[in-house]
């Protein structure tokens, strides 16, 4: 049977989701407690390849094996045998076709800013120390909805098929002593939001306008873009699925309840 573990992760500890040779990964880590619980190598397939530093709060991989007889134990063991910085939620049967990457059909992320020099936000918020203009930064940020060729925010030599995006969201909000972008697509390229926030940040610091960033998407250039911001800022928020797929999910909750 094919099941969807839903989890979470701070990354600073690890150079990103996919499994590298001689670095320390997410995949690694989790794939390693799932094959140990369940007696047998068991892959996993995440929605997506977070970088090196970059969180998740929200991630699904799936993974296949046999009918689990209490997803709610195996879910307690694991998060018994994992590190601190990873936490499993939910584990819960979904049809065969259904896959974490190609059935997700939208994303969520989010890039935190501090003004502040806070060691609690050292790993994970980028220190800006001047003020910045939001207003100017929500204006260059429309932008991104009216466009859908972002090549010029995506990492150089890239081995992508179309650099078609579907932007359906991006603002940034004033939170407490933080300033977060949230951003949402269908799909994102690789670097593509801290590329985003670097060149919004320069508006905001007053080096381009509103005008300029027009220019930079429709060049396609990445050297005209603004340089990525760290990837410590950068959480992955949600992951979207059709309703069909994740009814499985609430029909597995409510036998839980029962």
């Amino acid at each position: 049977m094919r099941y969807f573990i839903h989890f979470s992760y701070d990354g600073t500890a690890y150079h990103g989701w996919q499994m590298q040779p001689n670095a320390l990964t997410v995949q690694q880590v989790l794939q390693g407690a799932v094959s140990t619980l369940l007696r047998q190598d068991t892959p996993l397939t995440a929605a997506g390849r977070t970088d090196a530093g970059v969180h998740a709060r929200q991630m699904y991989a799936h993974f296949e094996t046999e009918k689990l007889e209490d997803s709610e134990q195996l879910v307690y063991r694991l998060n018994s045998l994992l590190p601190e910085d990873i936490g499993v939620r939910e584990i819960f049967p979904v049809p065969d076709e259904a896959h974490a990457r190609f059935s997700a059909t939208g994303r969520s992320y989010e890039y935190w800013v501090s003004y502040q020099k806070d060691p609690f936000l050292r790993d994970h918020a980028l220190w800006v120390k001047q003020e910045l203009d939001v207003r100017a930064m929500n204006k260059a940020a429309e932008l991104l909805l009216e466009h859908r060729d972002f090549e010029c925010f995506s990492r150089s030599q890239s081995d992508v098929k179309t650099f078609i995006c579907d932007v359906r969201r991006a603002e940034w909000i004033q939170e407490e002593q933080k300033l977060v972008f949230h951003i949402t697509a269908d799909r994102f390229l690789r670097n593509m939001v801290r590329a985003v926030v670097g060149t919004l940040l320069q508006v905001g610091m007053g080096k381009i306008g509103k005008e300029d960033v027009n220019a930079i998407i429709k060049s396609k250039d990445r050297g005209e873009a603004g340089a990525s911001v760290a990837a410590k800022g950068l959480y992955l928020t949600r992951v979207d699925y059709p309703e069909s797929l994740m009814i499985y999910r609430d029909d597995q909750a409510g036998k839980s309840h029962s």
